[in-house]
């Protein structure tokens, strides 16, 4: 059977909404004089895009309230992490409607352009029809992945470099690292493109990271007598599986009390979580690799400094790509990335200070800086945000916890697992505060 016909038999399981047959083609009536469900299929569908895009409820809120005042409607909002429901008032007439995507992901180059087309809204799109509106929503909802899957490959690898060295890896674990999370990335990217679920693409992908780490340090003992200590970097290349934009989102969404949406990204990110590090440890024990610390590194302490900042700029730089960035908005949060994270690993190794306190400077000092060039730029917060703290979230904490719970190792399984918590809940804090004190609408709760 052809690869097509294939394709043709297979139904989905949500159906396509058909944005324009809430419209009428011919007709020259502009969207503020149109019919109530005229203009409740223009705010649902620019819901659901924002939505689609990784961001939280608060955004995707607030997008859809500037369209509903500029329609001259009142509309009342209730965001998940995959569906909306929301209804439209007139003063005579009362338009409800349930929304849903097929699936969740992180698309920083469409919601650049859905801010955009927002704030342009009043000025620009208030005047045009319903169909042509319609019709520049099928320009932006046809942005999909800027990047091919080598390149997202490619931008995995560094990022998870950046992170072995952060960690404490040397050239060995970075190289080996590099390759293993390029691999595993690749065939993440390849499933997604043709649309496996959610576990088969964690556990595939998780599984060839680790069974490519093994070879590339089996083929290095046997070729080049490269010392077996360095096994412990098998972790960092499964690193890139990280659910930084849920995990964050749904911090800031607890703290607006949005809590539907908060518990649904929490249990998203938990559940991608517990998925790799379990395939993570199966694999492990098949390929007898423990979770051993790293060799250390004698380096200057300026030095240090010098290739903290490099390896933190790379491991934000590949992150943000992987969230389809373009260059110019992964490049200003790799700075900001770069600045935050070397600061919170100086706080602690220099004052002492403890990881999770570390962890909400660090956080804080990013959404500072964000506040600061989008004010300037115009570039998307949570676009510049996420990608600079997720270089902070504790992966081989958890993957420490989850392992010595497998090995029934429990004292140690609890100290990694509260250590890990603390500093997780400790980057939403920080970019709360950082919110709080430059964004005056976030500071309250109507």
């Amino acid at each position: 059977m052809a690869k097509n016909d294939y394709i043709e038999i297979m139904e989905k399981n949500h159906m396509e909404i058909p944005w324009h047959d809430y419209t009428e083609n011919d007709s020259e009536v502009l969207i503020q004089q149109a019919g109530l469900i005229e203009k409740a299929s223009v705010v649902g569908r620019v819901g659901l895009i924002m939505l689609s895009c990784g961001t939280g409820a608060w955004r995707v809120r607030t997008s859809m309230n500037r369209l509903s005042k500029e329609l001259g409607v009142t509309c009342t909002v209730d965001v998940g992490l995959m569906s909306i429901e929301f209804n439209c008032f007139d003063g005579k007439e009362c338009v409800s409607q349930s929304l849903s995507i097929a699936n969740t992901g992180v698309n920083t180059s469409k919601l650049y352009r859905m801010e955009q087309f927002v704030n342009s809204f009043p000025s620009q799109e208030a005047h045009l029809t319903g169909e042509e509106i319609h019709k520049r929503l099928d320009e932006i909802e046809q942005i999909h992945e800027l990047y091919s899957p080598v390149k997202l490959g490619l931008a995995a690898a560094l990022a998870c470099c950046g992170f072995t060295f952060l960690l404490g890896g040397g050239p060995v674990e970075m190289i080996f690292a590099f390759i293993a999370a390029g691999v595993g990335n690749l065939i993440r990217m390849k499933l997604i493109k043709h649309h496996y679920t959610l576990f088969l693409n964690i556990a595939v992908s998780i599984s060839a990271a680790c069974l490519t780490y093994a070879v590339c340090l089996h083929m290095a003992e046997l070729l080049l007598h490269v010392s077996a200590v360095h096994e412990a970097g098998y972790i960092c290349s499964m690193l890139f599986i990280i659910p930084g934009f849920p995990f964050i989102t749904s911090g800031i969404d607890l703290a607006k009390l949005d809590l539907r949406s908060g518990l649904e990204r929490l249990t998203y990110s938990i559940i991608i979580v517990l998925v790799a590090t379990m395939f993570a440890w199966i694999m492990a024990l098949l390929l007898k690799l423990q979770p051993q610390d790293f060799v250390a590194l004698h380096l200057g302490s300026m030095m240090h400094l010098v290739l903290r900042l490099i390896a933190s700029f790379c491991g934000v730089f590949g992150f943000s790509i992987m969230f389809n960035s373009p260059v110019y908005i992964a490049a200003t949060a790799a700075c900001i990335g770069a600045v935050a994270n070397t600061l919170r690993l100086e706080l602690v190794d220099y004052t002492g200070m403890p990881s999770a306190a570390a962890a909400f400077i660090g956080a804080l000092t990013a959404g500072l800086l964000a506040s600061t060039i989008k004010r300037n730029h115009g570039y998307p917060r949570i676009s510049l945000t996420v990608p600079s703290i997720v270089i902070m979230v504790p992966g081989l904490y958890l993957y420490r916890a989850i392992y010595n719970f497998g090995i029934m190792s429990l004292t140690e399984a609890v100290l990694w697992f509260a250590a890990a918590i603390m500093i997780i809940v400790s980057l939403p804090l920080g970019l709360i505060f950082a919110r709080i004190l430059t964004d005056r609408t976030f500071r309250y709760c109507s």
